[in-house]
């Protein structure tokens, strides 16, 4: 037998290897750390809604393939909570498709859009899975970096039109932002909605933090800018909100040629999924005001918990504005406990050192340099088992 020189892996996706996710979280599993590093909650969502997804599997809804954009009661209760929070208008039946997760949202509204060479400028840190689809689509990705300024990270609408370009098609954009915790602004949203309109660019927007926003900070949708409506692709997700990740129920919402256009992408990858689950998710939807108010001040008790205890083991903390998760600057712990501000270093030693995994935020930047000393660690988790972690970080102090 001869081996071939051929790779095995496409080139487009040669950079990508097995995520930080799944390194940092068998790390826990073989040390039996506390795993603050991977963003899914430790306890299940509201017992309503387990139940609303019991019934279905009974009443056999579902248990077959769903309609390819998602059921109809699905779809309307979307629309509904677009319309009630934010006073945008959707038509269940043109402009709201359902995803296998906001993570295939993603990937199918940018195999969908871009041709191959298309630049896409994206807010860096991002989510890992945006390098890799844009890589999937043939696009090329250009990051602009948001940068510490005080207590958090911020966009320089400078850098941001600067990196556009005639190659440039499309704008992807992520708040409440992840890692950071960054809520951008009204007026950071309305300069790049002017931008993306001068420039005529399509803009992807990730709001899955959307319920989760703290304090004084606004989660203002980009599609409700002027000339957003109809050049926004909007995703949303069940997961991050009622705490049922694994059920992966994400949607998109956009005009209708855009909304077409991802279903010509998506009907290719999963086609359909989560099929009990979404009628799960459509009650969730409507569930009251109070609910969501409920579940947003706990995780702000959580952020404050953790945020605290970081600060006391000597981390430099940026609050988050919004999300489940606090990025700290390892920096001011010291040289040799910070591993000379190596970020891969700190993590892999972090649970012989103390018995806690976090995730070096620089795997998720294309310049490593400007993320090497940032850590992220998620507080999404009960409140002993912050106290525990909190209680072994005080240890590096």
């Amino acid at each position: 037998m001869t081996s071939s020189a051929r790779p095995h892996l496409n080139r487009r996706l040669a950079e990508f290897g097995t995520t930080i996710f799944a390194e940092m979280s068998a790390l826990a599993v073989r040390t039996g750390a506390i795993n603050l590093g991977q963003g899914f909650p430790d306890t299940d969502g509201p017992e309503e809604i387990r139940e609303a997804a019991v019934r279905a599997l009974r009443a056999g809804h579902g248990n077959q393939y769903p309609p390819g954009p998602g059921i109809p009661e699905l779809r309307t209760a979307i629309s509904a909570h677009q319309q009630r929070r934010y006073g945008l208008l959707f038509d269940p039946d043109t402009e709201v498709l359902v995803t296998a997760g906001a993570t295939e949202a993603i990937a199918a509204s940018l195999l969908a859009l871009l041709e191959p060479g298309d630049e896409v400028v994206a807010l860096e840190p991002y989510y890992d899975s945006y390098a890799a689809c844009i890589a999937m689509a043939g696009g090329k990705r250009v990051p602009v970096t948001l940068r510490p300024h005080e207590d958090s990270f911020r966009l320089d609408l400078d850098e941001l039109r600067a990196a556009v370009t005639d190659r440039t098609r499309l704008l992807l954009i992520n708040t409440p932002h992840n890692p950071t915790g960054t809520v951008l602004t009204r007026e950071e949203l309305t300069a790049i909605a002017e931008l993306a309109v001068e420039r005529d660019l399509l803009v992807v927007t990730d709001e899955v933090y959307e319920h989760l926003v703290f304090g004084e900070a606004e989660h203002l949708p980009l599609a409700g800018f002027p000339g957003m409506r109809e050049r926004t692709v909007t995703i949303g997700s069940a997961g991050k909100t009622f705490s049922f990740t694994g059920w992966k129920v994400g949607w998109v919402t956009a005009a209708p040629e855009l909304v077409a256009a991802v279903r010509s992408a998506k009907q290719f990858l999963t086609y359909v999924s989560s099929g009990p689950f979404q009628y799960a998710v459509a009650e969730a939807l409507a569930l009251p005001d109070t609910y969501f108010t409920a579940f947003r001040d706990d995780m702000l008790a959580k952020r404050d918990l953790l945020a605290t205890g970081l600060a006391e083991a000597g981390f430099k903390v940026f609050r988050p504005a919004g999300t489940y998760f606090v990025t700290t600057d390892i920096r001011p712990l010291g040289t040799a406990l910070s591993q000379e501000g190596d970020g891969f270093a700190f993590c892999r030693a972090l649970p012989e050192r103390a018995g806690v995994v976090a995730i070096p935020n620089a795997v998720f930047y294309d310049h490593r340099d400007a993320g090497a000393p940032f850590v992220r660690f998620a507080f999404c988790k009960r409140t002993e088992v912050l106290e525990e972690a909190v209680k072994r970080l005080k240890a590096l102090a």
